[in-house]
């Protein structure tokens, strides 16, 4: 079931999607939660990170586990989905480095590093997973046609993916690695309780075959139509066709 919000802008989409998080943080006792990288959740990160500084919420029982990590890439790379955490937010808080949980990229044998994460995932349960949406419907990195039974795995990335992508790669889209480790579609929706940021007109059609459109594996997101609690955080522009 979807619970939208449409908020003026992106500064008050990410100060819709704080007080999610800050509820979920102040309602558990040793809170989970399911992280992103990327533009789209830098603005919920701030305000976390403020919302640390100013004394009102602690971390230091919090364990956090990232969607993905792009393949091939060492963790102290800074292209790595890992550096991107850390320097935007682990760094920032008092989390324990050792309860924030990432694929390892450049594990020697990948196939047997997805099966250890979806291992160490399915001893858990996500209290609160954070996902942004691609604009072909992709989550996390689970790309159209992705089964939707999916869990932890190696997917390449498509072209559009990598173009997207490339601003993190100087630019250059060629420098965006072609494959990833991601947690599947199936993996996600065992949480709890589920956040879709998004923004802008480029996500509109996505956000719409997300919530009213034929549920198909064309669109990844469509698989939350069957989630009992995923709430849309949009601004305007991306809730249009809504």
């Amino acid at each position: 079931m979807f619970t939208i919000i449409v908020a003026e802008n992106y500064e008050e989409v990410s100060h819709e999607a704080s007080k999610l998080m800050r509820e979920t943080l102040r309602s558990k006792e040793n809170p989970v939660l399911g992280l992103a990288a990327g533009s789209t959740p830098l603005g919920l990160y701030e305000e976390m990170i403020t919302d640390y500084i100013l004394g009102n919420t602690s971390y230091r029982k919090v364990r956090t586990w990232n969607l993905d990590e792009y393949l091939g890439v060492p963790e102290n790379d800074p292209h790595s989905r890992r550096s991107f955490m850390n320097e935007h937010l682990f760094e920032k808080i008092d989390i324990f480095r050792e309860n924030t949980h990432i694929p390892r990229g450049d594990a020697s044998d990948p196939e047997e590093e997805c099966r250890r994460y979806e291992e160490e995932l399915q001893k858990t349960v996500i209290d609160l997973q954070i996902l942004g949406i691609g604009r072909d419907g992709h989550i996390g990195f689970n790309e159209p046609g992705t089964p939707f039974d999916a869990l932890t795995h190696v997917t390449t990335l498509t072209e559009e993916t990598r173009n997207d992508n490339a601003r993190y790669f100087d630019g250059n889209p060629l420098l965006v690695p072609e494959k990833a480790i991601t947690m599947g579609p199936a993996s996600i929706m065992r949480a709890r309780n589920i956040v879709i940021i998004a923004t802008g007109e480029a996500k509109a059609d996505a956000v719409y075959k997300m919530i009213k459109g034929p549920q198909k594996e064309s669109c990844p997101a469509s698989i939350l139509q069957d989630h009992s609690h995923v709430t849309v955080i949009t601004d305007p522009a991306a809730a249009a066709r809504i």
